[in-house]
């Protein structure tokens, strides 16, 4: 069973251009211990599900991380050769907080919304976003962008939460509602966001029904692969020519 819906972030009273506004706004507030945040919650297991995505994406040439925050997937991408990296965000304080970070990689930093993505029409060869994707206020929309911007050929892949197996639901339910808003009031000061980023979870479509969303924005070779018994799921897909 899951909690009551919080209407602070305007799932069901607003506009979609005032609930981008809200969204916008809980990101701009824990921009500075999102990472932080991240550990706590996943154990550090987040860590390990990036390090496995990235590997499908044997790609060179430009590649979008879009919702791509303060860059932890784009330094990983940008390990390989030959790859310029754009990390397309739409809170500017979350990449300010990944652009402070001593060390950095050369990554690009450009603001922008997965509705009206900033790039040309065919331009990308490959766009990856990991748990951002939940966040738009028109998936459909997000994803015909995204086809737009990728070149025939270009793959795309999301990582994002999804539905755990049967056996393990009641305990991850009870995890994400009664710890998770909990971390967030002691460590980030935000317990209504961390409401808001459960709640975003059990909105999304579970993995069958978001596959089916892709093979409708017209991409092709369309898959996914479960991680941690299905907690998270790696999904695939290529822009076909044409």
């Amino acid at each position: 069973m899951t909690a009551p819906l919080d209407d602070t972030f305007g799932y069901q009273s607003v506009a979609p251009a005032e609930r981008q506004r809200r969204i916008r706004g809980v990101f701009n507030a824990v921009a500075g211990r999102y990472d932080r945040m991240n550990d706590l919650m996943s154990f550090g297991i987040h860590r390990l599900w990036k390090r496995r995505f990235v590997r499908h994406l044997p790609t060179s040439g430009l590649i979008v991380d879009l919702a791509g925050g303060t860059g932890d997937v784009a330094r990983l991408l940008a390990a390989a050769p030959g790859r310029t990296l754009v990390v397309c965000d739409p809170s500017e304080a979350m990449m300010r907080a990944g652009r402070a970070r001593p060390g950095a990689p050369a990554l690009h930093w450009l603001g922008g919304e997965a509705e009206r993505l900033p790039f040309a029409d065919r331009s990308v060869a490959a766009l990856t976003v990991a748990f951002g994707l939940r966040n738009a206020t028109r998936l459909e929309a997000a994803l015909a962008e995204i086809h737009r911007v990728l070149a025939p050929g270009g793959r795309f892949a999301c990582l994002e939460f999804s539905r755990p197996q049967w056996w393990l639901k009641p305990f991850y339910d009870a995890y994400s509602f009664a710890v998770i808003p909990r971390l967030g009031a002691w460590v980030a000061g935000e317990p209504a966001a961390y409401r808001y980023l459960v709640e975003s979870i059990r909105r999304f479509p579970d993995q069958r029904a978001f596959a089916r969303l892709i093979e409708r924005a017209g991409f092709g070779q369309v898959g996914w692969r479960n991680l941690s018994f299905g907690i998270a799921a790696i999904h695939t897909a290529v822009r076909s020519a044409g």
